[in-house]
This record gives C-alpha cells, sequence and structure tokens, in this order.
C-alpha cells in the first residue's frame, strides 16, 4: 500500500512538473496568449480537465516549476555552517541558487520580464508564490540567528533579499545593460546590500 501511495505521488509530481514546463515553453515560444489549459494539456497529452485540477490560472502553471527549484534555497542555506554569517551565506548559495531558478537561457528570462512588465497577473503570482519561499527562508535565518520570527524583523527584511535580488538581475541581465553574468551580478547584488547600498560610490557591473 505505501508503494502505491508512493508511486501516485510521484506520477502527481511528474504530471505537474510536465505541465508548468509546458506551459512555460508556450509563453517563450508563442506569447502568453497562447497558453491556456487547452494547449498546455495538449502538449501534456492529458486532459483540460488535468490541467485545471493542478492550477488555477496559466499564470500559477507558468511559474510552478520555478517555484519549485526556488525551494532548494531553503535546504542550501540551512545546510551552510551554523556560525557562518547570514550574509556570508547567501553570498555563497544565491549565485547558484538563482541560477537555478531562472536557468541559462536568455530568451526564457528576456521573456519572463517582458511578459511579467505587460501583464500585471503574471507580477502578481510572482509576488505570491514566492511569498511561501521568502516564508520559509525567514525561517531558516531565525532559526540560525536565534531571532524571534514573530517579533524580529531582520529575518524577514533578510529573506527578502533573494527575490529582490532575482527581480533585479533578472531585469538588467535581460536588458543587456551588462556584459556581466548573472552569478557576478548577484554577488555584486548582494555585496550592495550588504554594504548599505553605495549610491553613487559602487563601482557598475560590467
Amino acid at each position: 500500500m505505501t508503494s502505491d501511495v508512493g508511486l501516485r505521488e510521484r506520477k502527481k509530481r511528474a504530471t505537474r512538473t510536465a505541465l508548468s514546463r509546458a506551459a512555460w515553453s508556450l509563453m517563450v515560444e508563442r506569447g502568453i496568449d497562447a497558453v491556456t489549459a487547452e494547449s498546455v494539456a495538449a502538449t501534456v497529452d492529458v486532459s483540460p480537465r488535468t490541467f485545471r485540477n493542478y492550477f488555477s490560472s496559466r499564470e500559477e502553471a507558468i511559474l510552478d516549476a520555478m517555484v519549485q527549484r526556488a525551494g532548494a534555497l531553503v535546504e542550501a542555506l540551512r545546510a551552510r555552517p551554523a556560525d557562518e554569517p547570514v550574509w556570508d551565506s547567501l553570498a555563497r548559495v544565491l549565485p547558484d541558487a538563482i541560477m537555478n531558478v531562472l536557468g541559462e537561457r536568455e530568451a526564457d528570462i528576456a521573456a519572463l520580464v517582458r511578459v511579467s512588465a505587460d501583464r500585471p497577473a503574471l507580477l502578481a503570482q510572482q509576488v505570491t508564490a514566492f511569498a511561501r519561499v521568502e516564508r520559509r527562508v525567514a525561517e531558516v535565518i531565525a532559526e540560525r540567528t536565534g531571532a524571534d520570527l514573530d517579533r524580529d524583523l531582520a529575518p524577514h527584511l533578510l529573506a527578502a533579499v533573494p527575490a529582490a535580488a532575482l527581480r533585479a538581475v533578472a531585469a538588467m541581465w535581460a536588458d543587456g545593460a551588462t556584459g556581466a553574468t548573472l552569478p557576478d551580478l548577484v554577488r555584486a547584488s548582494i555585496a550592495q546590500l550588504r554594504d548599505g547600498l553605495p549610491l553613487g560610490r559602487a563601482a557598475p557591473v560590467t
């Protein structure tokens, strides 16, 4: 019985992942208007009803695989040495984590940035979905620092850094405004945030 339950759960996760990847690919290749329950379901060879069983909107489907990958950031932070300063942990973990979330295809990132700017529903879904990851990051930071998650602001502020860095570096990189790599942009964002955003004094990342 346990084996059967485990197999069903794996199949459900695989179907969810396949649907999300199909939704993402359709958005990149044909635009968000091409992402419908019918088109995504046809790509994965399931029924539109199956799509609706997993996702309440195309925006949720488009972002789901990305959000699932972002969850690995939580475990990566938790695995860092307990006595390591949080800023150092973020600097160590975020470059690889954000590369994993965004991927390396410039066209994909540019498409996400462009569509998010034009479609408030997709941007709203990003905020909602990544808020759950942010909460888990705050929990890890509170554990590491001995902070009270319900009373202390610092864990919540630090937990917002990954999402802020992701949005900023994705937009800059997608615009082609810099020749820097994504990991370099992430490292620069962490360094500047740690230094209190030294506007006018920090050298641009090129």
